[in-house]
């Protein structure tokens, strides 16, 4: 592989709309208020790519120490598990994609206050906590909680305040169904490696519910996600009904959570993974365009 194909496969693409939707939807919420602050929208999606990059290097780097990405494993390779890339090379790249944010941090921290400095470096450290450290949290059962959280409540409402400098519920329910929908892209990714995470002593989600119970909190994330709409619809100030349009992505959920339900072979996880990220990237699409129409 070339090198810029290999950074690519460490980085981890699918993941990545994880990144994208809360920005978009914390940001279509302050648009449709009339507000509108176009670096730090750019600085707020720049940061939260690249936190989330730094995330999944951390992680390369941190379960190839561990052992925990073994030859068995149903998913794509991991580089530095798999030898494409020294272990010091993808720790430099943890370094750099974490600078990279900092730096798109420091301009959100000057025009919204010290409180981003605070959120931004909570979300580094739960960044590199999460496969690294003396006791890592996705190493019990605290990875997609962490997901929901901090690419969820933290990303959605953290664009909405860069934007407006204050906070209401809509962006605390808007973060909701975000959050649910990246987390169950985590939760996938187990629910695929659980097998191989309980041999290795990762205690994920889905070893400890079972392969079958995180398929119920699977379908329940997207069932809730979807539930959450109506309700802002309905009870939101300045709302439009146009947020609805967000429940046109459904063709998309219902083969998914089919395949997460009833499939176990690793290709068609690897494929409900990607297509996890495809449904959170049009739900979150639509439901800013009907922000947006607010």
């Amino acid at each position: 592989m070339s090198p810029l194909k290999l950074w690519l496969l460490a980085a981890r693409p699918r993941t990545l709309p994880a990144a994208v939707a809360p920005v978009l939807v914390g940001t279509s919420l302050a648009i449709g208020e009339g507000t509108f602050r176009p670096l730090a929208f750019v600085c707020a999606l720049v940061g939260s790519i690249f936190i989330q990059i730094g995330t999944n290097l951390s992680n390369d780097y941190s379960d190839a120490r561990r052992g925990a990405d073994t030859e068995d494993r149903l998913g794509p390779v991991r580089v530095t598990a798999g030898g494409l890339m020294p272990p010091r090379t993808v720790l430099l790249g943890t370094y750099v994609a974490f600078g990279i944010a900092v730096l798109a941090g420091v301009y959100l921290i000057v025009i919204a206050g010290w409180e981003l400095l605070l959120v931004g470096a909570a979300s580094i450290l739960a960044g590199v906590l999460y496969t690294g450290g003396p006791k890592p949290y996705g190493y019990e059962g605290l990875g997609e909680v962490f997901v929901f959280l901090f690419f969820g409540v933290v990303a959605v409402v953290g664009s909405y305040f860069v934007q407006t400098e204050d906070l209401r519920w809509e962006a605390f329910a808007l973060s909701i169904p975000v959050g649910l929908l990246a987390a169950g892209i985590l939760l996938v990714n187990n629910i695929r490696d659980a097998d191989t995470d309980r041999r290795a002593g990762k205690r994920t989600l889905a070893v400890r519910l079972g392969r079958d119970g995180a398929r119920r909190l699977f379908v329940a994330c997207v069932a809730v996600a979807y539930l959450v709409v109506p309700v802002v619809a309905i009870f939101g100030r300045d709302i439009s009904p146009l947020v609805l349009l967000a429940l046109l992505s459904l063709p998309l959920a219902v083969p998914l959570v089919r395949v997460v339900r009833e499939r176990t072979d690793g290709p068609a996880l690897n494929e409900a993974l990607a297509r996890t990220g495809m449904l959170l990237a049009a739900f979150s699409l639509l439901l800013s365009i009907g922000l947006l129409a607010s």
